[in-house]
């Protein structure tokens, strides 16, 4: 059987986000440009998609009841049984040019979510840090904002400005999920193919990393060192999440984003969402503190 197969036909221009709640066995991820919030059982059954009516990019959980949305203008509450979003926070409200992208919820509730120009204007983009109310820009000039994630205990952060091709890795407040002291740089991706795009971290300490332009997912030690490669069958795969009872599996969105006519005939199944079967040691999103 194949490491990697097809967990939603449904195609994605540009599908980003995945992000898995165990309590519901639910993936949910995103079409950026087209505003839609997919969701689907990861047991199997048929998509459903939720009309956003702007572009979003990251979900949490907040609660049984709610989720926290990152959009273009800010972050929302969704009413999980209505679907009702409900603005909590703006961010770069006022900004036409931007957009909300990559964002993950540190393991004491804090949320890292980055923005970026919709199109990619160079340095239009920052990376914020949202708890409890309150929100703080952590690192600016950003031209496309990626691979958040965290160590289990909190003490390590990742991120990247994907234009940049270097994954950085700093230390971290485990408390309130702020960085603490100089990032440095983890991952030295420039002369690879393709670009560093999403990532998820796993409790051994292996970055999981979606290969945009590569086809490939690639797994980073905690050294820094490429530990295993994952062949996709899509060029541009953007985003893995840990899916599964025991987090032990990743689900990774992709996207035909860019692609002409030809360019997308040549690459069949891009904007659809993958499972693969492969062992790793996951966990689950912690829940966002709003409040």
């Amino acid at each position: 059987m194949s490491e990697v197969s097809v967990f939603s036909e449904h195609v994605c221009e540009l599908g980003e986000g995945p992000s898995y709640d165990p309590a519901t066995d639910t993936l949910f991820w995103f079409d950026i440009v087209h505003g839609h919030l997919l969701e689907q059982k990861l047991s199997g059954g048929a998509v459903k998609v939720n009309e956003l009516g702007q572009m979003a990019s990251a979900i949490a959980v907040i609660d049984e009841g709610r989720q926290l949305i990152a959009t273009e203008i800010g972050l929302h509450v969704r009413d999980v049984a209505s679907g009702k979003l409900t603005l909590h926070t703006p961010l770069e409200a006022d900004n036409a040019v931007t957009r909300s992208n990559d964002a993950r919820v540190h393991p004491c509730g804090a949320f890292w979510v980055g923005t970026m120009g919709k199109k990619e204007e160079k340095g239009a983009g920052s990376i914020y840090w949202f708890f409890k109310g309150e929100l703080r820009r952590l690192f600016s000039g950003i031209t496309v904002s990626n691979s958040i994630c965290f160590s289990q205990d909190g003490t390590i952060a990742y991120y990247t400005d994907t234009s940049t091709g270097l994954l950085m890795r700093v230390g971290c407040d485990p408390s309130t999920g702020l960085p603490s002291g100089e990032a440095r740089v983890f991952v030295d991706h420039r002369s690879a193919k393709g670009y560093i795009d999403g990532s998820v971290l796993d409790r051994d300490g292996i970055l999981w990393n979606a290969c945009w332009g590569g086809a490939v997912v690639k797994a980073y030690g905690p050294d820094g060192k490429l530990v295993r490669t994952v062949e996709m069958p899509v060029t541009q795969p953007s985003c893995p999440a840990f899916v599964g009872k025991a987090a032990d599996r990743l689900a990774v969105t992709s996207a035909w984003s860019g692609k002409d006519r030809k360019q997308r005939a040549e690459d069949p199944q891009a904007g659809k969402t993958f499972l693969l079967d492969i062992p790793v040691n996951g966990l689950f999103e912690p829940r966002v503190l709003i409040a």
